[in-house]
């Protein structure tokens, strides 16, 4: 399938700022399940020195600095990909992999351990909830993540809240409804919750008849033999081919779209629009 995406992202300020360094991640990433055929961003102003760089989770990042000031920041992308990933279960699990809560093996527990958490830190609602869905799992490492998708899907409310960073993950289960986002953290909270390495991942969706308007995030989870997974508890599925990864971190924050400050006394007005088209 191919997807084409615009996107543009825009802060218009009262007066004149001056822009501090900015890290954009917008480029949608390549690997396994997509395939990058096309991609452009443009930044007015024009930052005085631009570099794209790789972060410490592999996303790809561009770092802009700035000179003098603006009243305005404008980031508009345009992309082209493939996807490639129609069948999200495709991938072979040994059986002693497979039991949960999961002991990480060893070689693999270092490299995972930015994603993990000693599953007694979770909070106790949210490993309440990850124990229900082990049980209705059958413990299974493979069916686990699916149903704990298709559980937060039935039992929350998808709500838009266009800025803010992700709320806890024990407040979007207390009131049942949040942003893809909140559903997406708290997804990852259930996964760690039961021994699971898991991170925040954040992109575009191309929903039912052909089309997204915003940027989407969802949950990946690391299976041995599988690799990295995503989940999407909004939805309610697995992901596959429609959905366009651009950045995962351990930390929502680190998988942000735009991340960056300002200097000067002017209010700040926010514009996104999104267009995503599959084909």
């Amino acid at each position: 399938m191919t997807i084409t995406i615009r996107h543009r992202t825009a802060y218009r300020f009262a007066a004149p700022v001056f822009l501090e360094p900015h890290l954009v991640r917008l480029r949608p990433r390549s690997d396994g399940a997509v395939r990058l055929l096309d991609f452009a961003l443009e930044i007015e102003p024009p930052p005085a020195v631009r570099a794209d760089n790789l972060d410490l989770d592999g996303n790809v990042v561009t770092h802009a600095w700035f000179e003098g000031l603006t009243t305005e920041l404008q980031l508009c992308t345009s992309a082209r990909v493939e996807t490639l990933r129609a069948d999200p279960f495709r991938f072979l699990l040994a059986e002693s992999e497979r039991s949960l809560p999961y002991a990480c093996a060893p070689d693999r527990a270092a490299g995972l351990q930015q994603y993990r958490v000693a599953p007694d830190a979770a909070h106790p609602e949210v490993r309440a909830l990850a124990l229900a869905a082990t049980r209705d799992a059958e413990r299974d490492q493979v069916l686990f993540p699916l149903e704990l998708a298709r559980r937060l899907h039935r039992e929350c409310t998808v709500q838009a809240r266009p800025d803010g960073p992700p709320q806890p993950p024990e407040t979007t289960l207390a009131t049942r409804r949040g942003a893809c986002r909140d559903l997406a953290v708290l997804f990852v909270a259930g996964c760690r919750a039961v021994g699971l390495a898991a991170r925040f991942a954040s992109g575009y969706a191309a929903r039912a008849g052909g089309a997204g308007d915003e940027l989407h995030a969802w949950g990946e989870v690391y299976l041995s033999g599988g690799g990295w997974r995503g989940y999407d508890p909004s939805l309610g599925l697995a992901v596959a081919d429609r959905h366009v990864a651009v950045a995962a971190a351990a930390r929502p924050r680190d998988a942000a779209p735009v991340t960056g400050s300002f200097r000067g006394d002017a209010a700040a007005r926010l514009e996104v629009d999104v267009d995503v088209r599959a084909c």
